[in-house]
């Protein structure tokens, strides 16, 4: 088994409040990461200090909708590191608010694509390497909201309950060849998005993305090992 310092992971995401924050799990752990987003400049100023460094990778303008631009990003991570040991998809997003029946099509459209569509493709693009390898981890980012349907939150929680169960459909089909596949289902994250549209809250109900990044890390290794198809809440303290 590998230890933690030689793992090699993907993470998409990568400048968003959850992937930065498991970017920078990752890094102390002294791994190498391949840092994922479509805009090459968004990743050179969070990580203007790796650049350079030939222990990761700033993989920007990748459209993870996109089979032939992921085809791209698994070839230039094989290229560099010569093995993917573990995916972490952070990418996702929200919108919701009305009814179902008031609900604008189009973010029906968008939240399957950005939370569905993109985690299928990335957990598509790396397993024949993983599967090549004999071993692998994936960790996707589902919701608590994926659990149950409430009102205004249709959409999100139908696309973050797809997340889950593609979690479970892809791990009971890879778990043979030593390839986990877990998620994770925060409640509300503390964000400084989240905290101005919601001033009013419990901040300190909410959970932190360094905490997430702590499961999310030990989801993605060896002391892992006998956890698969699981869907780990993360609710802090709501």
């Amino acid at each position: 088994m590998h230890k933690p310092s030689e793992r090699v992971v993907i993470i998409t995401g990568a400048v968003g409040n959850l992937g930065l924050a498991t970017a920078h799990a990752f890094q102390s752990a002294g791994d190498k990461t391949v840092l994922v987003d479509r805009s090459q400049d968004r990743l050179c100023d969070a990580f203007a200090s790796l650049a350079t460094s030939p222990d990761h990778l700033l993989a920007g303008g990748v459209d993870l909708s996109d089979p032939a631009s992921l085809s791209k990003l698994v070839d230039d991570t094989l290229t560099r590191f010569g093995r993917i040991d573990a995916l972490v998809n952070t990418v996702g997003g929200w919108r919701g608010g009305k009814p179902v029946h008031e609900e604008d099509l189009a973010n029906w459209d968008f939240l399957f694509n950005v939370n569905v569509r993109t985690t299928l493709l990335c957990c598509r693009a790396v397993i024949p390497q993983m599967l090549k390898q004999g071993r692998g981890k994936i960790v996707n980012v589902a919701s608590r909201d994926g659990l149950a349907g409430s009102a205004g939150y249709a959409a999100y929680s139908a696309s973050k309950s797809a997340v889950l169960r593609l979690t479970e459909a892809l791990a009971e089909a890879v778990k043979a060849s030593n390839i986990n596949v877990n998620c994770i289902m925060p409640g509300t994250i503390d964000t400084p998005q989240n905290r101005t549209a919601t001033p009013g809250a419990d901040f300190t109900k909410w959970v932190e993305p360094v905490a997430i990044a702590d499961v999310i890390e030990f989801l993605a290794g060896d002391a892992s090992r006998a956890i698969n198809g699981a869907a780990v809440p993360l609710f802090g303290k709501g």
